[in-house]
């Protein structure tokens, strides 16, 4: 009788102490908390490279219940339509989240895009070429009824480490959880209007390159990890 009084004791100590160092686990400090405020808006130029604002441009639209759920997930959302001097259209879209835990995680274009009408019949891997290094990326192909054709380039950042995909968000944020910080998050998304993928991916390309050349260090490391 003692030696099971004596190991319900122990096994309940155990049991404590187990759910003591579980919450000890728990990151509780923001990790933006200690980094310079994001400011999407202000943080991207109006003007770079060959490529300048177009105050009417076209941009993809996005319905109200996508819209109500962005809100959730999203600190700040920054949308802008950039032209060329040849006249081609570059749609960005940012979207900021100071907290990326397990209940607040990125609305990915595979989930956006058909939720406003868009079919995706492409979906691969892929890498941006930049001065500074490669971004690896997604990039989608979508059509809306079959007339409106956009191809999408995008990635994610958690903290200043590129994430492709929930798995590798998952993997990344697991590396600043284990250091007790929890991080932040950025999906980064460029398309056009285009019915040759292979041209507006060469274009886009050539944006971001042009684009990451005209931001600051630290910004550039936090929304493309690139040093």
């Amino acid at each position: 009788m003692k030696r099971a009084v004596v190991s319900s004791v122990v096994a309940g100590v155990l049991m404590a102490a187990s759910a003591v160092g579980a919450q000890m686990l728990v990151p509780r400090h923001m990790l933006a908390d200690s980094l310079p405020p994001v400011q999407l808006a202000e943080s991207i130029p109006t003007r770079f490279g060959e490529w300048r604002e177009e105050q009417q441009g076209m941009s993809a639209v996005v319905n109200p219940s996508v819209e109500a759920e962005l809100r959730k997930i999203y600190t700040q959302t920054l949308g802008r339509t950039y032209v060329n001097r040849d006249g081609y259209r570059i749609m960005l879209s940012l979207a900021y989240g100071a907290n990326q835990s397990d209940g607040l995680s990125m609305h990915y274009p595979e989930i956006c895009y058909p939720a406003q009408g868009f079919e995706v019949t492409g979906n691969s891997n892929g890498v941006l070429n930049t001065p500074r290094g490669q971004i690896p990326v997604k990039r989608l192909q979508t059509n809306l009824a079959g007339q409106r054709f956009e191809p999408v380039t995008y990635w994610g950042t958690v903290g200043d480490k590129v994430a492709i995909g929930g798995f590798d968000k998952k993997l990344v944020e697991m590396r600043y959880r284990l250091g007790g910080n929890i991080p932040d998050g950025l999906l980064f998304r460029i398309s056009a209007i285009d019915s040759d993928p292979a041209r507006s991916y060469a274009i886009q390309e050539r944006f971001v390159s042009e684009l990451q050349a005209a931001l600051p260090p630290a910004t550039r490391l936090r929304f493309m990890g690139l040093n």
